[in-house]
């Protein structure tokens, strides 16, 4: 029987192990194709120069729009930092861009403020309105699109919750309380 419960424990273990994994972002068929040499202010900078490269960049989602040859999604490019997530950092951005995805997005899915890392190739510069002044977008065509899950503090995430809480009190008399309280 023992030998069951330490197979059973190396089970376990190895399903763990598997689950705390890395994920990677950047498939290893594109991997090989990437030049990290090559910096968003460089590409900002002169888009025609790097026209073909294919790049990884972080960034925030500011809007997203259905075109007629796929969905445009304008970006505000943030440092990647550990694990190729972008930068909470909106003051560490060097612009925006757009990235194309040439199949069918629903711009639903792809929400304002939503980080994403995307694996594309540099394609054009093109000029568009933001707000009341001319603004020069380099362009990527969409190769890999990795959408970040959300993590806010303000929302509430499902689940079981303990708390624990006490008081006393010292006066004409001695008082003390204490409770016990579940949360779903």
């Amino acid at each position: 029987m023992s030998g069951l419960h330490l197979f059973s424990g190396c089970l376990v273990a190895g399903i763990l192990l598997a689950g705390c994994s890395s994920q990677r972002i950047v498939p290893e068929s594109i991997e090989p194709l990437v030049d990290r040499t090559v910096k968003f202010q460089d590409v900002l900078a002169s888009p025609e120069s790097h026209k073909g490269l294919v790049l990884v960049l972080g960034d925030e989602v500011l809007r997203a729009k259905r075109l007629q040859d796929g969905t445009q999604i304008e970006l505000l490019q943030l440092p990647l930092e550990d694990g190729e997530e972008p930068s909470l950092d909106r003051q560490r951005s060097q612009g925006r861009f757009f990235a194309l995805q040439q199949e069918f997005l629903d711009p639903a899915t792809v929400v304002e403020g939503t980080r994403v890392t995307i694996v594309g190739e540099v394609s054009e510069a093109k000029t568009d309105r933001l707000d009341d002044v001319e603004y020069r977008y380099p362009t990527l065509i969409v190769k890999h699109l990795h959408v970040r899950p959300v993590h806010s503090s303000d929302q509430r995430q499902p689940g079981f919750s303990i708390g624990v809480f006490g008081g006393m009190g010292i006066g004409g008399g001695s008082r003390g309380g204490g409770g016990f309280g579940l949360g779903f």
